[in-house]
């Protein structure tokens, strides 16, 4: 069985157009995850995030919509609205780190329930028409509170149990836990997927090496700091090996274009695409630098010869 790759659900990044223009130019990723759908207090979806997730905006990707969700009322209206758009399988938001989400007992913040966990589970697999899988931190602030969980999620059919062994409360820093990972293989009957901190090739040579029961790897910032992360790991890079800095500048220029497309005024498209440069910087020699000089761009000519920059004047290193 070979090795699945899946691109993370990152909020603001991972959206349609960053979907769709790295399919064009990458390959290597198996299934890619959107960032989470929530409904509003009307239980209705807003119009971009639905535009998000239609088929027509995802054509030759196997999209896995994430929904985030306490409610079982919500799960199972956006389950259904899911399956009439075509989905067949969803992934439901266990570990959204943020404040604004974890207070409300949403993401990693409804971890320390699990009695909440399984009463949602019950009533909603049930009636529900589309498979599920789960993404999770490995408790919200206690790092052992996956050993609750996991026995609940065995009472139900759950198609794999994504992990990211941090606590909600690191957020994104500090040490993943492998050690907490590894007991986690052993104590449920579900596929398990990891994911965290796989930034590089060698990084993933590391884990698959440790886990070799894993055959599932989600990359998230890693992939987006170098979108040839998952050709590496497949090892179909290789006639890249020479040009990558020129593939990345037209990946880049498309990019731009297409949120150019969608996003309304300058202003609004220096501060998506400042958001990819401070992951894209991590792959350029000088990634300070890098960085530095698209945040300072304050118009789009400024900014686009500050990409001139980068792209002549420093190195691809990843």
């Amino acid at each position: 069985m070979s090795n699945k790759i899946l691109l993370a659900p990152i909020q603001g990044v991972t959206d349609y157009q960053f979907r769709n223009t790295y399919n064009k130019f990458f390959k290597g990723v198996d299934y890619m995850y959107s960032p989470y759908l929530r409904v509003d207090k009307d239980m209705q979806l807003r119009n971009s995030k639905v535009k998000d997730i239609l088929p027509e905006n995802n054509k030759d990707i196997n999209l896995v919509p994430q929904i985030m969700t306490n409610k079982p009322e919500e799960f199972i209206y956006m389950s259904k609205l899911l399956f009439d758009k075509g989905y067949e399988h969803i992934n439901w938001n266990l570990g959204c780190p943020f404040p604004m989400v974890t207070n409300r007992e949403l993401g990693s913040g409804l971890l320390p329930h699990h009695n909440k966990i399984e009463d949602v589970l019950a009533k909603v697999l049930p009636v529900i028409p589309v498979k599920l899988s789960i993404k999770m931190r490995i408790g919200f602030e206690d790092e052992e509170e996956i050993f609750k969980i996991l026995p609940v999620l065995d009472k139900f059919p759950v198609l794999e149990i994504i992990i990211h062994p941090r606590t909600g409360k690191q957020m994104y820093k500090g040490e993943v836990n492998t050690d907490v990972f590894e007991k986690c293989l052993a104590l449920t009957k579900h596929k398990i997927c990891y994911n965290g901190d796989i930034n590089t090739l060698d990084d993933y040579n590391k884990l698959s090496s440790r886990f070799k029961t894993v055959k599932s790897w989600m990359l998230g910032r890693g992939l987006i700091a170098n979108p040839f992360l998952a050709m590496q790991i497949n090892q179909n890079d290789k006639d890249f090996s020479d040009n990558k800095m020129d593939i990345f500048r037209e990946f880049h220029d498309i990019l731009s274009e297409e949120y150019m497309k969608n996003l309304s005024g300058p202003s609004h498209l220096l501060n998506k695409m400042r958001v990819f440069w401070e992951y894209f910087s991590l792959s350029f020699t000088n990634s300070h630098k890098v960085y530095k000089r698209v945040k300072k761009a304050t118009s789009i000519s400024k900014y686009k010869i500050a990409v001139e920059q980068n792209c002549s004047s420093e190195s691809w290193i990843a």
